[in-house]
């Protein structure tokens, strides 16, 4: 089964959707959407590396106007939204005692959120909760946004087909780590705010 879906995932890298599913992922990873853009990003430019940067932009711009929705989420709509979110994340008690040292090292957490698996979007609901600097939420976004998609997309298109062959060979392993880390980062959330 986790063979025909990578090989459904390599297909869609193809098509002509590809890329609007890209930033669709990207932009909902953002602020809301547990999976990210990496499942996407990383056949897409196996499937046509000449085209990595193109890629790496759509996932960073779509994510940083994810941030910005997410952001949203918390200062607008944080009684609507973005509670019900962070308690799916069980993050909503940390708000009270993270709030004031957030907004004095809350850059960091953006940067630290948009580089690792950790949820992104937890940070980017807590930064308008706290009222972050939104211009402080959108250059470190970039900077750390960009530094992952650009990083990982160049790797793939300079080192494509032995990553390929070894993304193939170890599937099984690969998709393993991958649900580690992910999960990982969810966890992280609860017990580290």
């Amino acid at each position: 089964m986790l063979r025909r879906l990578y090989d459904w995932t390599m297909s869609l890298a193809r098509t002509p959707h590809a890329e609007r599913a890209l930033g669709g992922v990207s932009f909902a990873e953002s602020s809301f959407f547990p999976i990210p853009p990496d499942v996407l990003l990383i056949p897409m430019v196996l499937a046509e590396r000449q085209r990595w940067v193109r890629y790496a932009f759509v996932c960073t711009a779509a994510s940083v106007l994810g941030a910005l929705l997410g952001y949203f989420f918390g200062a607008v709509l944080f009684d609507a939204i973005g509670r019900p979110i962070l308690s799916l994340y069980n993050a909503e008690d940390a708000f009270d005692r993270i709030s004031d040292l957030y907004n004095q090292w809350g850059a960091w957490g953006v940067l630290f959120g948009a580089i690792t698996p950790f949820p992104f979007k937890v940070l980017t609901i807590f930064s308008g909760m706290t009222g972050l600097n939104i211009v402080t939420l959108v250059v470190f976004s970039i900077i750390g946004r960009g530094f992952r998609f650009f990083l990982v997309a160049w790797l793939l298109h300079r080192y494509g087909e032995p990553i390929r062959a070894f993304i193939e060979k170890n599937l099984g392993l690969l998709f393993t780590l991958f649900m580690v880390l992910l999960i990982g980062g969810f966890v992280a959330v609860r017990y580290m705010i």
